[in-house]
């Protein structure tokens, strides 16, 4: 039976987990438009959840010190990322002017090929990995967190940090259906892809610049 300190150090790693998570981000911004379009959720919420999962557990082994002693790594990592985000963001801002791009939430018509999830897959693990906030964050920061509870806590914080996780993509890619009747009208998908699209070129920017 879990012990009161474990559950606490549990419950303490979950609303760190959330608090860093639930923020609207590039990876967030993309998970609620494929949780909109019905197009491999399942796959999407599996490696955010799993990448997230490995990101925490290295923390909690102390790679964060590593991050710490390795600045121009992750100098270098920025300007890859920012590279990435303001090329994603412009793409979502050309969907705003291509009438076959705004396609119906329907996933039958939206298209499942092999290709396409192998790209999605492509798209998300770039977002999560190529993005050093989330090193920053939750190997950094959740990781430094884990390893102040105590002795034997830290990998329940650990794991209450990755529940959190699971439970956030979860509800976010599974439950962005309940918007599948606003979004079946072009007007809508404009919006959401202006809004992904300012998204992405903000923060691609506000990592070249270092803010």
């Amino acid at each position: 039976m879990i012990s009161p300190d474990a559950f606490h150090a549990a419950c303490l790693g979950l609303g760190a987990g959330l608090a860093l998570i639930v923020a609207i981000g590039a990876q967030n911004a993309f998970v609620l438009r494929q949780g909109i379009r019905g197009e491999h959720i399942g796959p999407i919420v599996a490696v955010c959840a799993i990448s997230d999962a490995i990101l925490i557990a290295a923390g909690v082994l102390g790679t964060g010190a590593l991050l710490t002693a390795a600045p121009a790594a992750v100098v270098g990592l920025r300007y890859v990322g920012a590279a990435f985000l303001i090329t994603y963001g412009v793409m979502a801002a050309r969907r705003i002017l291509t009438p076959k791009a705004l396609e119906s939430a329907d996933p039958e018509s939206s298209g499942s090929s092999r290709s396409g999830r192998a790209a999605t897959l492509a798209t998300v693990l770039a977002l999560t990995w190529l993005n050093p906030h989330v090193y920053l964050d939750t190997v950094l920061l959740l990781g430094s967190l884990a390893n102040t509870q105590g002795p034997g806590l830290q990998w329940w914080f650990g794991a209450g940090a990755m529940l959190g996780s699971i439970a956030w993509f979860s509800s976010l890619g599974f439950g962005a259906r309940l918007l599948r009747g606003f979004f079946a009208r072009p007007a809508s998908w404009r919006i959401l892809d202006g809004g992904i699209a300012v998204t992405m070129v903000g923060l691609g920017v506000g990592l070249a610049l270092g803010t």
